[in-house]
């Protein structure tokens, strides 16, 4: 299995050239099986540049698994370019949000209407398929499983675990590990905790023994203080998710929008210096880079 980031910023995307080394585009992942299967976690920005280098393998058969529809994680599914091509085949997954009960065909149908965009729905030529997951129930897609669990965010997010060819990676999408919101001295705290407790179990074990843990880090935990609630992880967050899960690589991601480069290699080196033994390697996810585990 091989992965690699075409889009690791949370958000909005981020171009310039102080985030020249990392990228600036919103999340995407690529994974290929030894198969040569393809599954695409995620339609940020940066799945432009996937489609770019898919045009050398016409026609293709793309998986799409959209962990939550907030922008920064579809706004690319209307300038993904095999959508555009006959003979192309591409599948778009996701769960039913359960305020408005609308699937994830409203992904793209939404983007794809008048007033956003100049091209309509009846006008892809590939074929395009839609199909709901849901929690614990995996999907097969040749020799993968792909099994979602739902992860705290404010809307329905999902985090995929996807296992084949003895290998195994989690990617969070957003995710915000829950907080208890009662104070140790309201009645309801004890009943409250028991519910995060039994989440975190749940999490753990969905991740448990991965050989690549992606995971949403947004923020340092002096910046986390003031945002609580806002649904997004920190790196300390991230690192004790991936000891709880023994996870052999842990590649932090949705990098903060205002986060240059240089800042992000000083955080980093902060965390190598400050957590030396947590039995995992820890990496920046970077665009662009591809990745065999």
């Amino acid at each position: 299995m091989k992965i690699k980031f075409w889009g690791v910023r949370g958000s909005i995307p981020t171009p310039g050239p102080s985030t020249v080394k990392y990228g600036g585009n919103t999340t995407c992942i690529e994974i290929r099986t030894d198969d040569n299967d393809l599954i695409i976690l995620d339609a940020g920005t940066g799945i432009h540049a996937l489609a770019q280098n898919l045009l050398k393998e016409m026609p293709v058969q793309a998986h799409i698994f959209i962990t939550h529809t907030h922008w920064d994680h579809i706004q690319g599914l209307p300038f993904f370019i095999p959508i555009f091509i006959p003979n192309n085949h591409i599948k778009i997954y996701g769960g039913i949000d359960p305020v408005t009960n609308e699937t994830i065909n409203r992904a793209l149908s939404v983007q794809l209407q008048y007033s956003f965009f100049p091209i309509r729905e009846a006008q892809l030529n590939a074929r395009i398929e839609y199909a709901t997951v849901k929690p614990g129930v995996p999907v097969h897609i040749g020799g993968a499983v792909i099994t979602p669990i739902v992860l705290s965010h404010p809307v329905l997010n999902f985090g995929y675990r996807i296992d084949c060819d003895g290998q195994s990676v989690f990617f969070t999408g957003d995710y915000e590990p829950q907080l208890n919101i009662y104070d140790p001295e309201d009645d309801e705290y004890a009943e409250f905790q028991s519910f995060v407790d039994a989440k975190w179990d749940e999490v753990v074990l969905a991740m448990k023994d991965v050989d690549a843990l992606i995971v949403d880090s947004s923020y340092t935990n002096e910046e986390y203080a003031s945002k609580q609630g806002w649904g997004h992880g920190t790196y300390d967050s991230g690192i004790k998710l991936a000891i709880a899960a023994k996870a052999k690589k842990l590649f932090f991601t949705h990098h903060e929008p205002t986060r240059s480069d240089t800042s992000l290699e000083i955080i980093y080196q902060n965390l190598l210096q400050n957590n030396p033994g947590t039995g995992c390697e820890l990496l920046l996810a970077q665009e662009g880079i591809d990745i065999s585990l």
